[in-house]
């Protein structure tokens, strides 16, 4: 070796390579080849510190303003833990709305069941215009 004092090692652990255009990891401050530069190659400590996304929570959907340096996992933590909006009541939506307007009938169905005659909603038992005494028009409007 003619000159034993240019370039420097790779700092990946299972590489040591002697590279003598050395690259300087922005984020960690340690020197790499070509090979292990980027943030995946030498998994840095640091990347988070670089990392421009913005993390969202999981719960509420919102954006959660993250400053630099700052680790994301724990300012969406204390987000969830603090000010967090997520109600699990109000997301359960209920399915079964369309109630039934026989007096005494207490069922709920998911589809409207309007009778033609009188135009009131029904459940599946009573839809029929016999089953709910209908006070609609006497004659049927269906021809069969």
């Amino acid at each position: 070796m003619e000159l034993p004092w240019l370039g420097q090692h790779c700092s990946e652990r299972t590489c040591k390579q002697l590279d003598f255009l050395p690259l300087k990891c922005d984020a960690c401050g340690e020197v790499f080849c070509k090979d292990h530069i980027r943030y995946d190659d030498h998994q840095c400590s640091s990347a988070y510190k670089k990392n421009v996304l913005v993390p969202v929570c999981p719960l509420c959907n919102t954006p959660i303003p993250v400053q630099k340096g700052e680790i994301p996992d724990i300012v969406v933590g204390a987000h969830i833990d603090k000010d967090c909006k997520y109600n699990p009541a109000q997301q359960k939506q209920k399915i079964f709305t369309n109630k039934c307007t026989k007096p005494g009938c207490k069922r709920k169905e998911m589809m409207k069941v309007v009778c033609e005659q009188c135009g009131g909603s029904f459940c599946i038992k009573h839809r029929h215009p016999l089953d709910h005494d209908c006070k609609g028009s006497s004659q049927p409007i269906s021809k069969a």
